[in-house]
């Protein structure tokens, strides 16, 4: 290679200043329902990112856009630097995917599938035994490679997904709800991989999910609601913003309880279901008095810090699991 073809330091340090991920304006409908309604965000080279919401929230509708299988329809998208719309031949080697239902041949072996799946990316012969037989070892399923994966555990089969995904050596792993099926157990293992990932290799890592605790170690995470990202940022600071101990209250006739409790105690509260929920600092103080108060109104009382839910409701006024009538048939999780 001459000189010139060397990247300088500058060149070198340029590229890592670019984001992996940015979107300006992103829009997305199906028919006449609104998938994504002007989303916007940056998302660094060496972060673990997550998109969180409920069911329609548009998290699928914009894992396809960024993982290039469908075309935005309105704003600017930028993949590692590149234009999606103009050069997405340009970001699909340079990424990795792993799709929220199973992509294996369960009739094939684990190292059939990550064989097949490096034809696909041009790798053949002594480099592809090599970069399969690294990231069999590297995801602990050396042991099972001549096993087919209709016989793997869901565990398993996860990680022979995040091996397959990373076989070429992708700058950017992209995951849709990444842990659905998985048990607690091979969740936290599963989210331990994309840990060590991003420390010991650099990959960067960008996930959908509507599973809390996998949503809280993420280095930030974008909270959508209805096509829409309502807030962004650090799960601490998220949290942080509501500020004080959140009081949930469940009872009959909570619009009626919802009254008393600001005639009484002057606090404003929040009906969510049959739910009222009250923001303050120091609110486990005022549980004693409520009880007291309005005994035969309550069912039950918790209090407790700001969790995720909690930031998502504050945010939205609605339950993380809403359900709603769709008017179009495509599905969108």
């Amino acid at each position: 290679m001459s000189a010139a073809a060397v990247p300088s330091r500058v060149a070198v340090a340029a590229a890592a200043d670019v984001p992996a991920l940015e979107a300006s304006g992103l829009g997305f409908k199906y028919g006449e329902r609104q998938a994504l309604r002007d989303v916007s965000f940056a998302i660094g080279r060496s972060e673990i990112f997550g998109f969180l919401g409920p069911n329609g929230g548009g998290k699928t509708t914009l894992f396809k856009i960024l993982s290039t299988l469908v075309p935005s329809q309105r704003g600017v998208v930028r993949v590692l630097g590149h234009d999606l719309q103009s050069e997405a031949h340009a970001i699909r080697p340079r990424i990795g995917v792993v799709f929220q239902h199973p992509s294996l041949d369960g009739k094939l072996t684990v190292a059939e599938n990550l064989a097949h799946h490096g034809h696909l990316y041009g790798l053949a012969g002594r480099k592809l035994r090599e970069r399969s037989a690294a990231m069999m070892e590297r995801m602990g399923i050396t042991a099972r490679a001549d096993d087919l994966v209709e016989t793997l555990s869901g565990g398993l089969q996860r990680r022979t997904e995040l091996a397959k995904a990373l076989l070429h050596e992708p700058e950017l792993l992209l995951l849709d709800e990444p842990s659905t099926g998985l048990d607690p157990g091979a969740r936290r293992e599963f989210n331990d991989y994309l840990a060590v990932l991003r420390e010991r290799d650099g990959v960067g890592i960008v996930l959908t999910t509507h599973y809390m605790e996998e949503a809280e170690r993420c280095d930030r995470i974008g909270v959508m609601h209805r096509g829409e990202l309502v807030a962004i940022g650090p799960p601490a600071e998220l949290k942080a913003a509501i500020g004080g101990e959140v009081i949930v209250i469940h009872g009959r006739s909570v619009e009626a309880l919802k009254q008393k409790v600001e005639q009484r105690f002057g606090l404003s509260g929040t009906v969510i279901g049959a739910t009222v929920r009250i923001e303050r600092p120091r609110a486990h103080e005022l549980v004693a008095a409520m009880v007291e108060a309005f005994g035969e109104d309550i069912e039950s009382v918790s209090v407790g810090k700001p969790t995720l839910e909690d930031v998502f409701v504050h945010l939205t006024g609605h339950q993380f699991f809403f359900a709603e009538p769709r008017p179009a048939p495509e599905s969108d999780s």
